[in-house]
């Protein structure tokens, strides 16, 4: 693993920890009391956008809020290096099985040279950044403003923080060149689907994805199984993913479909513009 380390090594390195973008800290007393995972309406700009045709103006509007998100992204993560991207849930404790298997997984993924890049938050996420920097490797974290739950962890050399889902999800794709997807919740099998799809589909070059954990994901996998045998996807469609719970095994992924699939190299170090906010 140490030769692929130095195939990476010299890639842009971050330093210190960096807080761009908006606030992740919400203002509890105005979350909604039926239901503390809502914000009220006059929070919620993304759900009042949803909702249907708003005014030209307030679209408008809407539209600018967008392209910044885009832009501070784009400024920020321009350089963080090849990523490869653990998700998970953030509601595992460092004591949990799950939490110490993150870490092993972001150590894993920092030695062989990548920028280790999560949610941001606690959890899966924290234990991977955690792993990361346990392994001499980079941390950085795209984080999303929630009204729980989600709040930026202490093992982040870097961390910009989006409004908006969708725009997020365009962020973590963009720059990683591989997923790992640890057990999570809802939002963890939102991205695994959507990555697959994304290849499945031709929208975007093969990658690696990997389902780990065996046994917690091991109905989801029955049931993709169903599907293709059902006819709703194809046999082959099982091939775009490694199930596994073994990180020799993830590594290996890794080193064939993204280090060996992309031909990654050292590349020479850009230089930041300050005009561009970098």
């Amino acid at each position: 693993m140490a030769v692929l380390f130095e195939r990476f090594k010299e890639y842009n390195v971050i330093g210190g920890m960096s807080m761009i973008g908006l606030k992740t800290k919400v203002d509890h007393k105005n979350v909604s009391e039926k239901n503390p995972n809502v914000m009220p309406e006059e929070q919620n700009e993304e759900r009042f956008f949803l909702e249907g045709p708003k005014s030209r103006w307030k679209e408008f509007k809407f539209l600018l809020h967008i392209i910044w998100d885009f832009l501070v992204g784009f400024r920020i993560l321009h350089f963080a290096g090849p990523c490869v991207t653990v998700f998970g849930s953030a509601r595992f404790q460092e004591d949990h099985p799950f939490y110490k298997k993150s870490f092993e997984v972001g150590k894993a993924v920092a030695g062989l040279g990548f920028t280790v890049m999560t949610g941001g938050g606690p959890g899966v996420m924290e234990a991977a950044n955690k792993g990361a920097k346990s392994g001499g490797g980079k941390s950085v974290g795209c984080n999303i403003i929630l009204p729980m739950e989600q709040y930026a962890n202490p093992w982040l050399d870097l961390s910009v923080n989006i409004k908006y889902f969708f725009v997020r999800k365009v962020l973590l794709c963009k720059y990683s060149y591989a997923f790992v997807c640890m057990p999570g919740g809802m939002g963890t099998l939102d991205e695994f689907f959507e990555a697959v799809t994304l290849v499945q589909t031709n929208k975007i070059k093969r990658f690696p994805i990997v389902l780990f954990g065996t046994e917690y994901h091991k109905h989801l996998y029955k049931h993709i199984q169903y599907m293709a045998d059902a006819g709703t996807i194809s046999p082959k469609d099982l091939e775009l993913f490694l199930f596994t719970d073994d990180i020799e095994e993830m590594e290996d992924h890794l080193i064939k479909y993204a280090v060996d699939g992309f031909g990654l190299k050292k590349v020479k170090k850009m230089k930041r513009w300050m005009i561009f906010g970098e």
